[in-house]
């Protein structure tokens, strides 16, 4: 077989693609197997019909076309193989010579993964932030753990405070008439987490227990539902329970409850610690996305448009499977968001593009800079996948393999070799924030 490559356009190579006459001669005896087998001649029992009765039965030209249908792909893809291009999208495919006792010689018009012209990728200027963890971040952290183990207690009196977690009924009304979705019982609410229309949390302060009360609120004018939005509504509110926070004491017993710690001060310190921790890895992660976009931004790509809707489908089709575990179906999200699907695709091609200009730049610096990643490296990933998952490494490998996805373990690894490069390569400029509040070493007050 010869085959050969020919760039006609930017991202647009012409395969030109002969398949010899011995290689087509066994193409045509397995089109007369495969073909024997399923066409009845008169006279033979099925599948022993000779090759040149079988050819006046149905005719040479089934023969052939039989065979083309079966040589073609495999040619196809053993071109793509030898010339080394790396199509993007299904070829377009004219035939130019198919007869027996001749090569069969086809052309394909094969669109392509694009070249990418990289600019300056070493050397790039990133900032890294130091945030300052303060004696206040630490306290906002006790009492955010002093809010998550607070009990609740069951008021026999009093009134709704900001806070408090209610039982209701409510009855919603639009222009004096009911609407879907606007009635329930027996509901609860933490009064003050904006799950609510706007206003209606804030009006139940104040309201005491089996108190009934009508509130009028107006649906925010981007309110999904859009028979709602914009309009003003009532809603007949009645108080059936209320409990409220009771929060523990700031002190060793509750570092105690709460933690494996003996004392208050060794709950801060370890809550500092892990406030520092958390401000270092945000602080890296913010350098890797500069100077990630900073090595893109240099870059010049003309992608192609096959890529970018191939991306798009694949980010629709995440959407649908995220959908589909919470028991969400496309047509239904469509229709609660009011859209349609071509109004997804267009609201997606932006970061298609730009997710498709990420990686397509990073492959181009891994060849540029020959990264590549070892057996090991690629089982040690494995071994992560299988931990993560609590499986058996082997049977993760195998699944991976089957599913053919080994290659994309590969990328992965590869590309991230290409973003810590970058970084080694970064010309990183310190930058110290100012506290807010005061240092970490002032301790606050316990409450």
């Amino acid at each position: 077989m010869k085959a050969n490559a020919e760039r006609i356009e930017k991202n647009t190579v012409l395969l030109e693609v002969e398949v010899d006459n011995e290689q087509f001669s066994r193409a045509m005896e397995r089109a007369y197997r495969k073909l024997v087998k399923k066409v009845n001649v008169p006279g033979f029992r099925p599948g022993k019909a000779p090759r040149i009765i079988l050819e006046r039965h149905i005719g040479k030209q089934a023969l052939i076309n039989e065979a083309v249908e079966m040589v073609i792909p495999e040619a196809y893809f053993q071109a793509v193989e030898d010339t080394g291009i790396e199509p993007v999208a299904q070829p377009q495919l004219e035939l130019v010579q198919v007869e027996e006792g001749k090569p069969v010689v086809f052309k394909a018009r094969v669109v392509v993964k694009p070249e990418v012209e990289l600019g300056q990728y070493s050397g790039l200027e990133v900032t890294r932030r130091h945030g300052e963890v303060t004696a206040d971040d630490v306290q906002r952290e006790l009492e955010r753990l002093q809010q998550r183990y607070a009990q609740l207690v069951t008021l026999d009196e009093g009134t709704v405070e900001k806070g408090d977690l209610v039982t209701l009924d409510f009855t919603g009304r639009v222009n004096g008439e009911p609407f879907e979705g606007g009635q329930a019982t027996d509901y609860t609410l933490e009064v003050g987490s904006g799950r609510f229309v706007p206003g209606f949390e804030d009006q139940l302060v104040g309201m005491a227990i089996n108190e009934s009360r009508d509130i009028q609120v107006r649906f925010p004018g981007d309110y999904p539902n859009k028979e709602l939005a914009g309009k003003e509504a009532e809603f007949t509110v009645t108080i059936k329970a209320v409990k409220r926070k009771e929060l523990a004491s700031l002190d060793d017993e509750f570092a105690k409850d709460v933690s494996e710690f003996d004392t208050l001060e060794e709950l801060r310190s370890d809550l500092e610690n892990k406030l520092k921790e958390a401000a270092g890895a945000k602080a890296r992660a913010e350098m890797r996305r500069e100077v990630l976009q900073k090595a893109v931004d240099n870059a010049r790509v003309d992608i192609p448009q096959e890529m970018i809707d191939s991306r798009v489908e694949e980010m629709l089709q995440s959407v649908e499977r995220r959908l589909l575990a919470e028991g969400i179906n496309l047509d239904m999200y469509l229709k609660y968001q009011d859209t349609t699907l071509e109004q997804m695709r267009e609201k997606f091609r932006p970061d298609a593009h730009d997710s498709l200009k990420t990686m397509l730049v990073l492959d181009a610096i891994a060849r540029v800079e020959n990264i590549k990643v070892s057996e090991e490296e690629i089982q040690a990933e494995i071994e992560k996948m299988a931990a993560e998952m609590h499986q058996d490494p082997a049977v993760v490998r195998k699944v991976v393999e089957s599913q053919g996805q080994l290659e994309a373990v590969t990328q992965g690894l590869v590309r991230e070799k290409v973003m810590q490069l970058l970084l080694d390569r970064a010309n990183i400029i310190e930058h110290d924030e100012e506290p807010e509040a005061k240092p970490v070493d002032e301790p606050a007050a316990e409450q």
